[in-house]
């Protein structure tokens, strides 16, 4: 899966001379928690953020009234406080490598640029672990099988998936794990005899557990 498939294609972007005031406000209003500020060729030049504009504002422990404190983030631009040296990402890569890029940087998002540095969208922790739900088929209706494996060796995967198809069973999702010498493998599938899979599953030696999956979204 790559990057393109899971960001917000053209985010809202604001130019450098928009009011700090102004950019909350339309964080408030969509719920963003950042922006990328851009040039009038839609060119990245900065990123701002609940954080940035909270460690640029005056806390109520200061001498400053309310009313001070608004005058204050009502003529301070984001491009005095923005962050300029952005961590972006390419559309091209793949998600494991964006998460990797957010992970190594501790950060909350990628904002995707194009070779000419020109804003294409923006993608979020939230987006890595929507794909990561879809990958384990969370929300797929379905039979979810556990399988463990504690001897990790060539055709194990061709065996148990064959036991699928031997018994008509119609494979979602399929998801292999390796955890140290052991690998865990989990199958969601539809028109299944669980029983007689799963002691299909136990009679070639791996551990097998199923469980209903239903957690539809409402």
């Amino acid at each position: 899966m790559y990057v393109e498939n899971k960001m917000s294609l053209n985010p809202y972007c604001i130019d450098k001379d928009t009011s700090v005031s102004k950019a909350l406000e339309i964080m408030s209003q969509y719920k963003f928690h950042r922006i990328p500020v851009v040039d009038k060729d839609n060119k990245l030049l900065g990123l701002i953020t609940e954080g940035t504009i909270a460690e640029n504002t005056p806390s109520t422990a200061t001498s400053l009234s309310i009313y001070e404190v608004n005058y204050l983030i009502s003529k301070s631009k984001v491009e005095d406080i923005m962050i300029r040296k952005v961590v972006t990402g390419k559309k091209t890569m793949l998600l494991e490598e964006a998460a990797l890029l957010m992970r190594n940087n501790d950060i909350g998002c990628l904002v995707i640029v194009d070779d000419e540095n020109t804003v294409e969208g923006i993608i979020t922790q939230n987006d890595i672990f929507d794909a990561f739900i879809q990958v384990l088929g969370y929300y797929r209706k379905g039979m979810r099988y556990e399988i463990k494996v504690s001897t990790d060796i060539p055709g194990v995967l061709n065996k148990i998936t064959n036991i699928f198809y031997e018994n008509g069973a119609n494979i979602l999702d399929l998801t292999v794990f390796k955890n140290n010498d052991d690998v865990d493998i989990i199958v969601l599938a539809q028109d299944v005899d669980d029983k007689k899979i799963v002691q299909a599953i136990l009679d070639e030696g791996y551990f097998c557990k199923a469980v209903l999956n239903e957690h539809m979204i409402k």
